[in-house]
């Protein structure tokens, strides 16, 4: 149960259970990607059977979710040179060649991403007890940047479809916190390859995204929403998990569980656990295709864009079974 009364000190003793704090030295800037060993791809690499891909990456461009919270806005996309320039011969290229350019514009973490070790702080402390402002400057995250990272998010992915085993019509409502109880349940539903180990990519489905899709986006990008309860901090940390991906803006459950609180999950989660969030995924094609076979792990390629001292990063994850 949980004391709704109390989140400062719910926070505090989870961190303080759930720490991994030294785990891998004074010095570490990877966290919980430390579980994802090189032996752990190579093993992973088996999980190819039929060389069926899926991008789990909403579209980036300006008719996406972002609806100005936190002064995020959906990418811009512009032009810089086009066919009609080429065309009309105003590129000043030799022998006839013409060609095409552009640039966007976007918040790093408008669509689907990755946040880094330097995205949330718990009382003025980052990952591994560093002081926050010596970690994240104006010049970016000087000490785990989402650049440290770039190199290392491939390896063995697990689907939990909890929309599909716990939800009506294979979605979850908003509000609806997902325990460890009810990963167990779906992990049981789904059956031995769902099983959740070290070093493993968990990806969670609560249906969230579709239900966007269907009705429009409203407050999909920082409003009410299924997701992760504060109390499977301990099930996070237990598992030894690489990192977790949801299909949802906020990956913990909107609105939190205490009367007065704000992502409390992410707090125990990335700066004292050192776990690395995946938020915005689309996960409704894989899970389509994992509740016709039966097989719910793949292969997962997820290396965010190596955006030096980045809190935060694009991604296109790829999954192949």
């Amino acid at each position: 149960m949980i004391d709704r009364s109390d989140p400062e000190g719910a926070v505090a003793e989870a961190a303080r259970r759930c720490s991994n704090w030294g785990r891998w030295g004074a010095g570490d800037v990877r966290g919980t990607m430390n579980f994802l060993t090189d032996d752990k791809r190579a093993a992973a690499a088996a999980l190819i059977r039929r060389g069926r891909s899926f991008s789990l990456s909403q579209r980036f461009d300006m008719d996406g979710p972002q609806r100005g919270w936190r002064r995020r806005t959906n990418p811009v996309h512009t032009m810089l040179d086009t066919g009609t320039d080429a065309a009309a011969g105003v590129q000043g290229f030799p022998h006839g060649i013409g060609g095409a350019d552009d640039v966007i514009a976007m918040p790093l973490q408008c669509s689907t991403q990755w946040d880094g070790l330097g995205h949330i702080f718990d009382h003025g402390v980052a990952w591994n007890g560093r002081p926050a402002g010596e970690v994240v400057t104006s010049l970016g995250d000087a000490v785990t940047g989402i650049e440290t990272v770039a190199d290392v998010i491939a390896g063995r992915a697990v689907l939990l479809d909890v929309g599909r085993a716990i939800g009506e019509r294979g979605e979850l409502p908003d509000g609806f916190a997902i325990t460890e109880q009810h990963l167990r349940a779906t992990i049981e539903r789904q059956g031995a390859s769902a099983a959740v180990g070290r070093g493993d990519i968990v990806l969670v489905r609560t249906g969230r995204l579709a239900r966007a899709r269907r009705e429009g986006w409203g407050d999909y990008a920082g409003g009410d929403s299924p997701g992760l309860s504060f109390t499977t901090a301990g099930w996070l940390h237990r598992t030894e998990i690489a990192a977790i991906a949801t299909d949802t803006w906020g990956f913990e459950v909107r609105p939190n569980e205490f009367d007065d609180a704000f992502q409390p999950l992410h707090q125990v989660a990335i700066p004292h656990i050192g776990l690395f969030l995946g938020e915005m995924w689309d996960l409704d094609e894989l899970a389509a295709d994992c509740a016709a076979d039966g097989v719910w792990d793949c292969w997962l390629t997820a290396a965010p864009l190596p955006v030096t001292g980045a809190v935060g990063a694009p991604v296109n994850p790829v999954a192949v079974k």
